[in-house]
């Protein structure tokens, strides 16, 4: 089957629009005093957003609405260090062309690290609000904090976790993926969407599969207000994940993408394109590899390597089922032969190597991955395994006998086998590498719904670092799956960490996200949980609060 690279997916991309979404400029080279006047009234119902801010560049977005169809839409982008806008740095005249769906991105460099920037988009007669960006520091800084989010379907329940961010003093925010949701009305998390008020819009109600489709399910997105005023109030750094495409996505194919949904290539091309038209994200960075994965170093007190784990090299899932059968049960010798197979990957090649690079040549004191799956083992016994399909009761009172027995003795097996527990050998290719470097490993994680603390380990049982994963900002989790009540869910809690050795604790009931806090002497983590999405009155509250020294041992 031909794989569209991040490479291939930017030049046909590039063919088809010029790659016209994106703007590069260098600060003071353009400095026009009047703003533009459009043929027809102008909106900006989606806010603006900065990210993938780096010392001495930020990039700014916005989309504009005229009134009537227009080729394109004049702008004025002005930057200032002054929230009042009084002190301007940078006027320049852009275009949002109807081609890229009214969105535009300025890719602005020339800027001084660890400086404050306010920005705005207008014309003569409409402004957008005035966002804010912050670039990275270039000498050691007292601290970093950053926020960790993932997982936000709209019509699951309200973007509370965004609005909390907002409010939060961040240099940062990641976003680790599933950004939005493919599915249609009446499947998965729309179940309460008529009584929350957030139902799709009739016109994008099916599941998306073209580019029309996926442009105004990110419309809808981007009209909620807590979403932008998290954009408005920080810098993003962004991965996509599955469902920015389609459920369970590999280089090639999709658990949720049948063949008479069309070409899964088309479809994926349509979703990227507008993954990169309306979100804060540079295309491409100088001197890097063409692919998603990119760094952003915060002096050399953090290293952040992004990864995408999803799209650009993913080999397709193993499933149990292929080698299980009626009579004879898992034939679990060819199972563990495939599984460990040393040409599996979730990276691919070109990224991989990138990686091992960055993680050998590492000079800060955190190295830090920020992807989308669990790293850790998440291994249970194989009996416990087999329950899974019986979700209920009755497999949480199964999983407790199992954690009082223990584990010794029993078969244990990867329960999730689309996380890096379906990629062992690349996995271990990267825990060498950071042993080799003397540096542990921080890996960030999000896809599961539920908040996740472990440590990693090699596989002669070397500690090789520790993985922080954030719950989601609405898409619900084990909780719905299990259907256990609150009490339940505590004790299966204590469970899972008796039964996974990496396992140090989890939260499998609140959505949310992580707060890290990072200084020369210490990482502080925060996980932060909502007691609800589905009221729009909702109380936050600190779930769980660890600390780590920079050799991300427990302190």
């Amino acid at each position: 089957m031909t794989q569209f690279s991040r490479r291939t997916f930017l030049k046909h991309l590039a063919l088809a629009s010029g790659a016209s979404w994106l703007t590069s400029s260098l600060l003071g080279c353009s400095s026009p005093t009047a703003a533009p006047t459009n043929r027809t009234p102008i909106e900006f119902l989606h806010g603006v957003a900065s990210g993938d801010p780096q010392q001495n560049s930020l990039l700014f977005w916005t989309r504009v609405s005229p009134a009537q169809p227009l080729g394109g839409v004049q702008l004025l982008l002005e930057v200032s260090t002054s929230a009042d806008m009084r002190q301007l740095v940078h006027t320049e005249l852009v275009l949002a062309k109807a081609d890229n769906d009214y969105c535009i991105k300025v890719d602005l460099s020339g800027l001084s690290p660890a400086t404050d920037y306010y920005y705005r988009f207008r014309d003569q007669q409409h402004s957008s609000a005035v966002g804010h960006g912050r670039t990275l520091p270039a000498q050691r800084p007292e601290a970093v904090r950053m926020a960790v989010l993932s997982c936000s379907n709209y019509p699951a329940g309200y973007f509370h976790a965004y609005r909390e961010v907002a409010t939060q003093p961040l240099d940062v925010v990641l976003h680790l993926g599933d950004y939005l949701y493919e599915y249609a009305m009446g499947e998965y998390g729309t179940e309460q969407a008529s009584a929350l008020g957030r139902e799709l819009a009739a016109d994008n109600s099916k599941e998306m599969l073209s580019l029309t489709d996926y442009r105004k399910r990110y419309s809808l997105y981007r009209t909620d207000a807590d979403l932008q005023a998290a954009h408005q109030a920080h810098s993003f750094i962004c991965v996509w994940d599955d469902h920015e495409i389609t459920n369970d996505a590999w280089t090639d194919g999709a658990e949720n993408h049948q063949p008479e949904e069309g070409s899964y290539q088309s479809r994926k091309l349509a979703a990227l394109q507008a993954y990169y038209e309306w979100m804060p994200i540079r295309p491409l960075v100088s001197g890097q590899q063409q692919s998603l994965a990119r760094r952003f170093d915060f002096g050399d007190l953090v290293s952040l390597c992004m990864l995408d784990t999803r799209i650009e090299g993913r080999m397709q899932q193993l499933d149990y089922a292929s080698f299980s059968d009626a009579d004879q049960g898992l034939d679990s010798g060819s199972f563990l032969q495939a599984l460990q197979n040393p040409e599996r990957t979730l990276l691919g090649p070109q990224q991989q190597s990138w990686l091992l690079q960055q993680v050998l040549s590492n000079q800060a004191i955190y190295q830090v991955l920020g992807q989308q799956v669990l790293m850790a083992k998440m291994w249970l016994p194989a009996q416990a395994l087999a329950a899974l399909g019986k979700p209920g009761p009755e497999l949480a009172a199964q999983l407790h006998q199992l954690a009082q027995q223990g584990t010794a003795g029993q078969k244990l097996l990867p329960y999730n086998l689309d996380a890096w527990d379906g990629y062992p050998a690349e996995r271990e290719l990267i825990y060498q590498a950071a042993m080799k470097a003397g540096q542990p490993l921080l890996v960030l994680a999000g896809d599961t719904h539920n908040a996740w603390a472990s440590s990693l380990h090699s596989g002669n049982g070397n500690k090789v670092g520790i993985e922080l994963a954030t719950a989601s900002v609405t898409s619900s989790g084990i909780e719905d799956y299990l259907k256990l009540d609150s009490k339940a869910l505590r004790q299966l809690e204590q469970d899972l960490v008796q039964l996974m050795d990496e396992l140090d604790w989890c939260n499998l009931e609140q959505r949310g996200y992580l707060l890290l806090n990072f200084t020369a002497s210490q990482l502080t983590a925060q996980w932060f949980g909502l007691d609800t999405v589905k009221a729009a009155r909702y109380q936050s509250q600190l779930l769980h609060e660890l600390k780590f020294s920079p050799a991300l041992t427990k302190i």
